[in-house]
C-alpha cells in the first residue's frame, strides 16, 4: 500500500503533536538550508569511520534495490552513497533542503518526505541510511518513525541509523547566525536498540566512536547501528 504523506496529519492527539513537531522542523530547516549545506556538504571528507560505515552498507546493498539517504540534507550522503555503488535518492522534510539538494546534486533524484508518515510502498527498498536524521525526533515520537522504517523496507533490507549519544535535550535558538527554536535530542544506544527490536528489526552491530576535531562536527559522542528487517525465509549475510 501507498501512503498519503498527509494522511496522518492535523488530527487529534497523536496526530496532532506529530503535524506540529513536522511544522517546527520543516520551518527551521527551511530557515537553516543554505548555510547548513555551506558548512556540511563537504564533511565527510574529514569523518573516515563515517566513510568506512557508508562503504560497508553500499557494499551489504549490492545489487538489491533502491536506497533511500532519509533525512537527507542537502545530499551530501546519498552522493557518497551513489559513488559506492548504490542506487539511491534522498527525501528531507524541508522543502528548501531539497531545493539544494537537487541544485548540488542534479545527477540524483530528491523527494520532500516526512519520516513519521513515509509516502512509499511497503518493502520498497533495499536499504535506508539515516544519518543524525532522528535529532530533533522526540523519543514519544521514535515507534511511529522505525515502524514507518520498517514497514518501507523490503525483507533483509539494512538500516544504517546514525545519532547523537546521550540522554538529555538540548535546545537552540541560533544556529551559524540564524534565528531558529529546535530542540535536539540525545540517545542511549541502548533505548534505540529496544525501539528498533520492537519496530521488527533485528540489530546487527552497534558501533560508537568519540567526536572528531571541533572544527569538524559538534562535541558529541556518536552511534551508529546496523539493523535489519529480518528475511522469513534466508538470512541476510553481512559483506
Amino acid at each position: 500500500m501507498t501512503k498519503n504523506l498527509n494522511s496522518a496529519l492535523g488530527g487529534l492527539g497523536e496526530d496532532s503533536l506529530n503535524d506540529d513537531i513536522a511544522q517546527s522542523i520543516r520551518e527551521n530547516y527551511d530557515s537553516l538550508a543554505d548555510e547548513y549545506a555551506h558548512k556540511l556538504f563537504n564533511e565527510l571528507r574529514h569523518k573516515p569511520l563515517d566513510r568506512e560505515l557508508l562503504d560497508r552498507f553500499a557494499s551489504d546493498i549490492a545489487q538489491n534495490g533502491k536506497v533511500c539517504d532519509m533525512g537527507c540534507g542537502p545530499g551530501h550522503v546519498a552522493r557518497y552513497l551513489q559513488g559506492a555503488g548504490a542506487t539511491v535518492f534522498g527525501l528531507d522534510l524541508s522543502p528548501r533542503m531539497v531545493e539544494i539538494a537537487r541544485l548540488l546534486n542534479p545527477e540524483l533524484s530528491f523527494l520532500v518526505g516526512n519520516m513519521m508518515d513515509l509516502d512509499l510502498q511497503d518493502g520498497l527498498l533495499a536499504g535506508i541510511a539515516a544519518f543524525y536524521a532522528i535529532v530533533n525526533i522526540p523519543k514519544e515520537s521514535l515507534p511511529l518513525v522505525f515502524r514507518e522504517m520498517e514497514r518501507v523496507l523490503q525483507p533483509g533490507g539494512l538500516l544504517l541509523l546514525a545519532f547523537h549519544v546521550g540522554d538529555e535535550i538540548v535546545h537552540v535558538d541560533e544556529l551559524w547566525g540564524r534565528h531558529i527554536s529546535l530542540d535536539f535530542f540525545l540517545f542511549p544506544p541502548l533505548a534505540i536498540r529496544r525501539h528498533l527490536e520492537a519496530a521488527g528489526f533485528e540489530i546487527e552491530e552497534i558501533i560508537e566512536r568519540g567526536p572528531y576535531a571541533p572544527d569538524v562536527e559538534h562535541q558529541s559522542q556518536r552511534a551508529y547501528i546496523f539493523a535489519c528487517k529480518p528475511n522469513s525465509s534466508l538470512p541476510r549475510q553481512m559483506g
